[in-house]
């Protein structure tokens, strides 16, 4: 990967200060590096297939070693890196970290800046297909009032912003108040926020730091209730959330291993994720087969199986499943502390915070009446289709919400 120079800040917008470094940055992924991941999934160790049970005991060996034929032989990292350079992208240095940073200017002078924020497995570059249309609908017919200034920071610990210099960037506090800082010193006092995941999380809590910035919260990919808590009772629910209930149970049953060993042991799996191109492929795609719409077999059914792998791709070359796996740790353990403070009732005194929006889509677990009990809820709307990662699944309908939700708050 290559940073070009210091003294671009200003071209950008972004106030020049001692305490920000900016670099343009261009993906360029050394041949060497490129060599080695071919090589090590050529070299894969495959284990014994245990049973024909589908993906019962997991990712099924047999669809493995599909993929990772296809991720050697038929992907192109070359043409994929090449796509995400036409975007504009900044390393920005803050508090000692680098952070990954797609910023995208509408041609609209009116358009309103948002902060698009990503979860876990994932970066920045799950919002590659949302750039065009936010920011330029003109372009396809569309309202240019609808259009938006984008921000697109990655995560500490995921995608391009490694290797993680200090202990506690896993806490979302910290990530949020980052975020704000950023978003003042590129000159927007006033703006809109967007989180998927974990980046949900973070969208929230910039709803409490910068409570007189944020103008609204637009959050997807969000949970049920917690998921170390106990199973969600089924009485009283409509028929859409009690099937949403009951995906939440099942998935707290038998789909939180994943969670529960990075918020746990994040080293002992790090060395898996790190050593391992096959290992961290099958570590994602369970995920993308999982969380994706529930009408769709396969995760190529429901993402575009090369953007999956390029994903997959830029988490391998930046060592970042290991480094992933940390920050959910650390981040679990501030969450445990919310939890228990919001269960002795300390939390239920925070003020309401901006206007708030839900797009729950057909693989959600997400459900009105709670999600009431934890903070404000201005607009809910459903969809039948997509899941966990709309922005990669069905971009037109995340695009849609966005625009009908800011449209009311700006």
């Amino acid at each position: 990967m290559e940073r070009e120079g210091n003294g671009t800040a200003s071209a950008v917008g972004l106030a020049e200060r001692d305490d920000l470094v900016v670099q343009r940055f261009r993906i360029a992924v050394p041949a060497a590096e490129l060599d080695d991941l071919h090589d090590r999934i050529r070299r894969t160790r495959w284990p014994q297939s245990w049973s024909d049970d589908g993906w019962t005991r997991g990712v099924p060996i047999d669809y493995l070693r599909h993929l990772a034929d296809y991720w050697l032989n038929h992907y192109d990292w070359r043409r994929a890196e090449a796509e995400l350079n036409t975007i504009p992208q900044f390393m920005v240095t803050i508090d000692g970290q680098p952070i990954h940073l797609m910023y995208v200017r509408s041609p609209e002078p009116d358009a309103i800046p948002l902060v698009l924020t990503h979860g876990w497995p994932s970066s920045g570059i799950e919002f590659t297909r949302l750039i065009k249309p936010l920011t330029d609908p003109a372009a396809e017919g569309g309202d240019p009032s609808t259009a938006f200034h984008l921000v697109i920071p990655t995560l500490p610990g995921y995608g391009f912003s490694n290797p993680v210099r200090r202990p506690g960037w896993g806490n979302l506090f910290r990530v949020a108040q980052a975020w704000d800082g950023l978003m003042h010193r590129l000159g927007y006092h006033r703006y809109a926020v967007h989180g998927t995941d974990a980046g949900s999380g973070v969208a929230g809590l910039l709803g409490m730091v910068a409570a007189d910035r944020v103008i609204g919260i637009h959050l997807t990919g969000t949970s049920a209730a917690m998921p170390f808590g106990p199973p969600l009772t089924l009485d009283g629910l409509s028929d859409a959330d009690r099937l949403r209930a009951e995906r939440f149970n099942t998935m707290q049953q038998d789909g939180l291993g994943y969670l529960h060993l990075q918020a746990t042991r994040p080293q002992t799996i790090g060395y898996a994720l790190n050593d391992s191109p096959v290992g961290q492929l099958a570590w994602m795609v369970e995920k993308f087969r999982e969380w994706t719409d529930p009408a769709r077999e396969l995760p190529e059914d429901a993402v575009d199986l090369d953007h999956l792998l390029t994903s997959v791709s830029i988490s391998w070359f930046n060592q970042a499943g290991a480094a992933s796996a940390h920050a959910v740790y650390e981040g679990m353990q501030v969450y445990r502390q919310m939890a228990a403070s919001w269960e002795a009732g300390s939390a239920h005194d925070q003020p309401a915070g901006p206007p708030t929006a839900y797009a729950v889509f057909a693989g959600d677990t997400s459900i009105r009446s709670l999600a009431a009990t934890a903070g404000r809820v201005d607009r809910w709307t459903t969809f039948d289709v997509g899941g966990h990662f709309p922005a990669m699944e069905v971009p037109g309908l995340l695009v849609q919400d966005l625009r009908e939700f800011f449209a009311g708050v700006r």
